[in-house]
């Protein structure tokens, strides 16, 4: 699997060298472009989940333990974090979007059934296993309404809850803004918020706040450290995020609102880097400070992570059955939103059971990017060779967004 995984990563950075020198004028307009900030909150908000929220305070100790875990020892736990989550990984998201802007609408290679099914099986079960992430925290993070380990009936209750509402928020694409610009005003507050409990009440102020986060310097100064998985945790984060690339890349594409290729990369790489190293900063201070954030925090914390997996299951849900014909239209939204739930709750269980792992399910979004290149290299070179623009059916007209089902 690690060479598996090794081959995807160095094929993409050159995948995405190749882009910026081929195609780096070239103006991206999606089939429903928006505003820049929307575009932004939309890739943020869809191309993360509950992780971001629930995972740093669980790993910053690990990744503290160089004896257990020698190859932490070249920088600072604040900085891995950084590295598994932010900046250089989210070049993924900008090579799938571009081709799916801008080479998928000449080359059609999603639309052949075997490689439909496919993709639309790696969407599916990483759609489950985002649900699965919540489940398996809740216990960590609401302890009150458990033993602190173990997952109890109410939290399949929650998770239940979760996905009916993700389901139905997916019928209809003009929730996308509102919820994702939601998520993200939502999560500034809680940055703000636990920036504020941290740090005002050990008097340490904005000063303090500045030397945690200039630790986030030894990430760049190792950058290379992280673009090859460092141990088999960190190779878990990179299939999790090859298992999302292709399918956050096919529905990010839709609201590019004409910026240029490299402002694309640009874009997809430093914006959403900004909140997650201010917000690392801040989980890093409670744990390096031992602050408790037990209670009223974590509760917050929860909520924030709830409407994360919500926009995320939405975005995901709407793109799977758009992929299959599995649409409102067709079924009626009763139908559609009961099958959704069964099927999302299912295999949900199924992640929980052990039975799948998305490492499978990221080592499959790897084949379905190697197999589209050897496919455009067989069949479509002169096509691809040939592309000097977005397709022209494709204008800038940001009424779109409000017009659509």
């Amino acid at each position: 699997m690690t060479t598996w995984l090794t081959i995807g990563i160095l094929f993409t950075f050159a995948a995405i060298a190749f882009v910026i020198y081929r195609w780096g004028n070239v103006k991206c307009v999606g089939v429903t472009p928006v505003r820049t900030f929307t575009f932004i909150a939309i890739l943020f908000t869809s191309g993360l989940d509950v992780g971001l929220i629930m995972f740093p305070l669980t790993e910053f100790g690990g990744y503290a333990d160089v004896a257990a875990s020698p190859e932490y020892g070249f920088t600072n736990p604040l900085a891995i974090e950084f590295g598994f989550w932010a900046f250089l990984i989210w070049a993924f998201y900008f090579l799938t979007c571009f081709y799916f802007c801008v080479i998928e609408p000449r080359v059609k290679f999603f639309e052949i059934p075997l490689i439909k099914f496919i993709n639309n099986v790696v969407i599916i079960g990483t759609c489950a296993f985002t649900a699965y992430l919540l489940l398996t925290n809740l216990p960590w993070y609401l302890p009150e309404m458990g033993d602190g380990e173990t997952v109890v009936s109410s939290f399949y209750l929650i998770v239940f809850v979760i996905i009916a509402a993700a389901v139905y928020s997916s019928t209809s694409i003009r929730y996308v803004r509102k919820l994702s610009l939601a998520s993200t005003w939502l999560f500034m507050g809680l940055i703000v918020l636990m920036w504020a409990g941290a740090f005002l009440s050990k008097d340490s102020g904005v000063g303090e706040f500045v030397t945690t986060f200039a630790m986030l310097g030894d990430y760049f100064g190792n950058i290379h450290q992280f673009v090859l998985p460092l141990n088999d945790y960190h190779e878990f984060y990179l299939f999790w995020w090859f298992a999302w690339s292709i399918m956050i890349g096919q529905f990010t594409s839709r609201f590019v609102g004409g910026m240029k290729t490299y402002q694309v990369l640009i874009a997809m790489m430093v914006f959403p880097s900004l909140p997650i190293a201010v917000w690392f900063t801040v989980l890093y201070y409670y744990s390096a400070n031992e602050i408790a954030t037990t209670g009223f925090y974590n509760i917050a914390m929860v909520l924030v992570g709830i409407t994360f997996v919500v926009n995320s299951l939405d975005s995901l849900i709407r793109l799977y059955t758009d992929n299959l014909n599995l649409t409102v239209e067709r079924f009626g939204k009763t139908k559609y939103i009961v099958g959704n739930i069964a099927l999302m709750s299912g295999l949900t269980l199924l992640f929980q059971l052990n039975f799948l792992e998305i490492q499978w399910v990221g080592a499959l979004a790897i084949a379905l990017i190697l197999a589209c290149f050897g496919y455009i290299l067989a069949t479509k070179f002169n096509k691809v060779a040939a592309i000097e623009h977005s397709p022209k059916e494709n204008k800038i007209d940001f009424s779109k967004i409000e017009l659509a089902n």
